[in-house]
Order: structure tokens, then C-alpha cells, then sequence
């Protein structure tokens, strides 16, 4: 079987790891989950131990906060499907490693910054393309809510919505989660944008500009 690209989004507890953990396990028998969480207080740590009592336990596990796809290199010979959980934490690693501190100091800091997740996305996914596994990318879409108060917060939010975009343009599923249910939006099919009003239209009128 030729393999995929698949990112699975949504809002948090939607249900997003264990839909990417059921495909994962349908998709081949050499599973390599990357986890990407850090355990910095207790919540978290509760969080990561819930996550790794879910997986089976036959699956090799990476946990990686920051170089993923040099993790997955040696590892991708070997494996059927490569589960990364999740992009949202990964996106947060890479942002802080980034800023001094966690701090946004400027224009130029916030550009080092957003190019640093670029690339790193990018990374990730010549290593999806130059390999012989499929992927299940799982993100949150955090692009939907009240605009974050503070620098970083919106720093962040623009990141990860853009990295969301680079994996979605390149991804043959993408599966967005609500209360557990998921809808394939790349099979809904593409949709053209609309067409510049400016442009004369054949049988009509070009655009006037007096008119209201």
C-alpha cells in the first residue's frame, strides 16, 4: 500500500489522539508514535502518563521535544506509520527555544522566530517525503477563539495556524474533529476563489467605481 499524509486538527478534547491513534494502528503493524509534551509541572506529567497508557504497548515510542524529523530518520526503515503527537506542542517547543526568555522583543525576534517553525515544518515533512512511512500529524486549530491578550499568545497562534497550512497543502486527508466525529475536508473536493469583481464579465459591465 502507497503511503499518506494525514493531519488531524481540532479543538482540544475533541478526540483528536485517539482518532489518529485508531488510524495509525489501521495503516500498519510498525508503529512509531513522536511525542512531542514536556513534562514541566504536574498537569502535564498526568497528561503524558494518560497518553502513554492509551498507546498499545507494542509501539516504539520517540519523545522528542524539539528536532523531530532528525529523530524519525533512523527510525523510518522500519516503521509503517510514524504518529506525531502533536504539532501543537512542537510549535510551542520551537517558539520558546526561539525567544529568549519566551519573551517577544520586536519585529525582527518575531520573524527569526516564525521562520524558525517554518523550516522546522519543512523538515518534517521532506522527511515524510523522502521516506517510506506514512504520517498522522495531529494539531489543535486554535485560530477560531478571542484574540490572546498578549504578544506571545498571538505569536504563537499565527505559527501554528501557518504550520497547520503547510501540513494540510501536502497532507492527502486532513480530518478535523468535533465531539469525537471527523470529517475528511480534502474529499469535500477544491474549492476555486471567487472570481475578481474588476474583471469585465462576458454578456456585462465592467467595474464601475462610482457605483455603491
Amino acid at each position: 500500500m502507497s503511503k499518506e499524509l494525514i493531519l488531524v486538527l481540532g479543538g482540544a478534547r475533541a478526540g483528536k489522539s485517539a482518532f489518529a491513534q485508531g488510524l495509525a494502528q489501521a495503516m500498519g503493524q510498525r508503529v512509531l508514535c513522536v511525542a512531542t509534551a514536556q513534562a514541566g509541572d504536574e498537569e502535564m506529567r498526568r497528561r503524558i502518563q494518560r497518553h502513554r497508557q492509551r498507546r498499545p504497548s507494542a509501539w516504539r515510542v520517540v519523545e522528542e521535544p524539539l528536532a523531530i524529523a532528525q529523530a524519525l530518520t533512523s527510525f523510518l526503515d522500519a516503521t509503517d506509520v510514524a504518529l506525531i503527537d502533536c504539532l501543537t506542542v512542537w510549535v510551542s517547543n520551537l517558539l520558546l527555544a526561539a525567544l529568549p526568555g519566551g519573551v517577544v522583543q520586536g519585529f525582527r525576534q518575531t520573524e527569526v522566530a516564525e521562520k524558525t517553525v517554518s523550516r522546522a515544518v519543512e523538515e518534517l515533512l521532506v522527511c515524510y517525503r523522502e521516506g517510506p512511512a506514512s504520517f498522522v500529524v495531529v494539531s489543535n486549530e486554535v485560530g477560531m477563539g478571542v484574540v490572546p491578550e498578549y504578544p506571545l499568545g498571538r505569536l504563537y497562534r499565527d505559527c501554528l495556524g501557518r504550520a497547520n497550512q503547510q501540513v494540510a497543502a501536502q497532507a492527502d486527508k486532513v480530518y478535523y474533529l468535533v465531539a469525537g466525529l471527523a470529517v475528511d475536508w480534502k474529499s469535500l473536493g477544491p474549492v476555486s476563489p471567487p472570481a475578481d469583481r474588476g474583471e469585465p464579465r462576458e454578456g456585462g459591465q465592467g467595474h464601475d467605481p462610482n457605483r455603491r
